[in-house]
């Protein structure tokens, strides 16, 4: 009894120093308070001071003195104010190497994007301001933690039920390179939210970034086995992922119709597979992604002895390599596994080739290498910790999305840009006229990417090749600014979705069926196979009046010059028709295109109609091919008396186009086009087509040789 007396004592005596700890901290937070600001960046801005070790009214005065009097207007102060105090904290934050590991940095940055949304006191609901949280609950019965505890009563800090929005992730994620990068960042958000309504909860984003350490801890674990292993790394080169190394999941190397299994690893330069041998790995064959071999990767299909089975494999071929290899990665359901590994791949390809593009060396090239590495490392945190794969055009991997969104080249001339500016700095560092102008200046030039590679532990360059880092340096971001490239990649997206709702509606349209889809080509070319009907009938003299008008009309027409007049009228009709259909159609939809179905067949007959058409198509071919023979024979002389007639033809053919007015030879063309079948003409025009045909049958076609594959490779020199 006496014992939990004891006990219930030191419980009270715990709970009034923490309340009086509390009253007293509430007390020293009323004479600490930014009047401009809410609660909860209140908050915010007193952990950053604590960070810092200098006081809220020393981090004030800064912002006034260094910022540019239009960040300070009254309308956007708090939150610049804010993004001020953030950016400044996240720099010294992001220098520490175990920063993603650590539970109150995720806890932090979350807080800073809440009130990012609600910086100024204004936004803020009273109900909020008051609210006890129930994550700084459980902290007190932890003991608390200096580092998050509010040092304001009002202050909300994270629990469940408060979410995060894009714009807010999009202006602090990116101020740690390692959490987000400002050409992905709003792919990386949809990616987290897809499964919350576009809301992002405290426990995705704490479950991501502690995916993410994982992450980097295996990729730095993967370093170290490989020293001791048979890979000979250059210097610099880093692995990004090892697969293969599960005996029951190994990576098949297809060459040929031979298969071996083993391990497949992929650095920032190269592929290495390594083959299992007896008891180790064999020596591994290098496919390299840095130099220019004309590289392609793509999906492929793979299986037993050369067949194509299972959609499963990446097929690797350039010029140094004899034959194409395929890289297989089973798995019992899906293809993720190899989408993974494709996707990583292409990265890492397309950061090269954006190197050898803008010619970039040195502090540059690593900056861009450093880029493709974190995102990466971003790209497999995300799919270990949710098992997303997202699409081209909501990749995370940022030289990926410029490759396939449409206006891509854009984002990437405005990162060769930026890239440049780091040799400026490098050289000469330039001098500015204010504070905030050299602030701006040097948060664009400091290589973010390199140097957070390097504090990870991951050193692309030596440390003194590094350029020096800048006083305020917070990713590729900036107090009340927008980065160019996030700029090139917003109007990118845009252009992107008006191509997805396009392909949407050719999605819609595709229709199956050989028979249907020419019974809708029929319908839509119905105009122009009715105009050349309508012409035909004329040129087949069964209305005599109608033709001869017709001849006269066309003759004429062409004897006057206005030929070249046909197809600027015609363009000149369609605009206009458009334009008068734009008039009358505002604010209607596109009624449907009614097509009559053919009637339907067994799947039998549609076989045997395709193999007919897949038989004309061959007897084409085989026409086609006759015809180009019996040219060969002819320019080559086999037919001596063939070739004299056609000489001579060619002869008078080339003195008729050099001294015929061009109209005339138009007209006389036409004529002798449409007048064949005219009473006056049919029995001779059908005498000279049948002389013309027995002289053509008369011809021979040049020889040709067939060698088999493994013959013309032995032919070749």
């Amino acid at each position: 009894m006496e014992s939990g007396l004891s006990i219930f004592e030191t419980f009270m005596r715990q709970s009034s120093f923490k309340s009086l700890f509390r009253k007293k901290s509430v007390e020293a937070s009323d004479s600490n308070r930014i009047p401009q600001l809410s609660p909860i960046a209140n908050s915010v801005v007193t952990r950053c001071s604590r960070i810092l070790q200098v006081s809220t009214e020393d981090l004030q005065h800064g912002f006034e003195a260094e910022m540019s009097q239009r960040l300070k207007e009254p309308s956007n102060y708090a939150r610049n104010l804010l993004e001020y105090c953030a950016y400044k904290a996240l720099h010294v934050e992001t220098k520490r190497p175990d920063h993603l590991a650590d539970k109150e940095f995720h806890k932090l940055t979350f807080d800073m994007m809440l009130a990012w949304e609600a910086p100024g006191f204004e936004s803020e609901s009273p109900s909020k301001e008051t609210a006890p949280c129930n994550s700084s609950e459980l902290d007190d019965e932890d003991g608390g933690s200096l580092f998050y505890s509010d040092s304001t009563n009002m202050a909300v800090q994270v629990d469940d039920k408060k979410t995060v929005g894009p714009e807010a992730f999009a202006r602090i994620a990116p101020a740690c390179p390692l959490v987000a990068d400002i050409i992905t960042v709003h792919n990386l958000f949809d990616a987290l939210t897809s499964s919350s309504g576009g809301q992002l909860h405290f426990l995705i984003y704490d479950k991501y970034l502690g995916s993410l350490s994982k992450v980097i801890k295996s990729a730095k674990s993967s370093s170290v086995q490989a020293s001791a292993s048979n890979l000979a790394l250059a210097k610099g080169e880093i692995i990004l992922d090892v697969d293969g190394t599960v005996p029951t999941q190994p990576v098949l190397q297809h060459v040929g119709i031979t298969a071996w299994p083993g391990r497949l690893t992929l650095t920032n330069r190269a592929l290495y597979f390594e083959a299992f041998g007896v008891g180790s790995y064999d020596k591994p064959v290098i496919y390299d992604l840095e130099m220019d071999l004309r590289q392609v990767l793509k999906r492929e299909l793979t299986g037993p002895l050369g067949a194509r089975l299972f959609d499963k494999a990446i097929m690797y071929k350039s010029t140094s390599i004899a034959e194409p290899v395929y890289l297989e990665f089973p798995e019992f359901k899906g293809n993720s596994r190899r989408d993974y590994w494709l996707a990583i791949s292409h990265e890492i390809l397309y950061a090269h080739r954006f190197i050898r593009k803008f010619n970039l060396e040195g502090i540059q090239q690593a900056e861009a290498l450093s880029k493709a590495t974190l995102g990466i490392f971003r790209y497999h945190a995300v799919r270990e910790a949710f098992h997303i794969i997202p699409s081209h055009f909501n990749t995370l991997l940022a030289f990926a999305l410029a490759e396939n969104l449409p206006g891509g080249d854009m984002i990437l001339e405005t990162l060769a840009t930026r890239l440049e500016l780091l040799t400026t700095q490098t050289r000469s560092p330039v001098a500015m006229g204010t504070s905030s102008d050299r602030m701006k200046l040097q948060s664009l030039l400091s290589p973010f990417s390199l140097l957070t590679l390097t504090r990870l532990g991951f050193p692309l360059l030596k440390e003194a090749d590094v350029t020096r880092e800048a006083e305020f340096q917070v990713g590729d971001v900036c107090v009340g600014e927008i980065n160019p490239l996030e700029i090139a990649v917003k109007q990118s997206k845009f252009d992107s979705s008006k191509a997805v709702a396009a392909q949407a509606t050719v999605d819609q349209v595709k229709v199956e069926g050989i028979d249907t889809n020419v019974a809708v080509m029929k319908e839509l070319l119905f105009p122009v196979i009715e105009l050349l009907r309508r012409i035909h009938f004329l040129a087949l003299w069964e209305d005599s009046f109608k033709s001869t008008t017709f001849l006269l009309v066309t003759c004429y027409a062409i004897y006057r010059g206005w030929v070249k007049f046909v197809l600027p009228c015609i363009l000149l009709f369609l605009a206009a028709f458009m334009l008068w259909c734009k008039h009358l159609g505002k604010r209607k939809s596109l009624e449907p295109f009614k097509v009559t179905t053919p009637p339907n067949r067994h799947a039998v007959e549609q076989l045997i109609s395709l193999q007919e058409a897949i038989t004309q198509f061959e007897a084409l071919i085989q026409d086609g091919n006759i015809v180009l023979l019996k040219l060969r024979a002819l320019l080559f002389a086999s037919f001596p008396q063939a070739t004299d007639k056609l000489a001579m033809f060619l002869v008078i053919g080339a003195a008729v186009f050099a001294f015929m007015p061009l109209k005339h030879l138009i007209m006389l063309m036409f004529m002798e086009a449409f007048t064949r079948e005219m009473p006056l003409r049919k029995l001779s025009s059908d005498r000279l087509i049948r002389r013309l045909k027995e002289w053509w049958i008369r011809i021979p076609a040049a020889p040709v040789q067939l060698i088999e594959r493994k013959a013309a490779r032995n032919l070749l020199p």
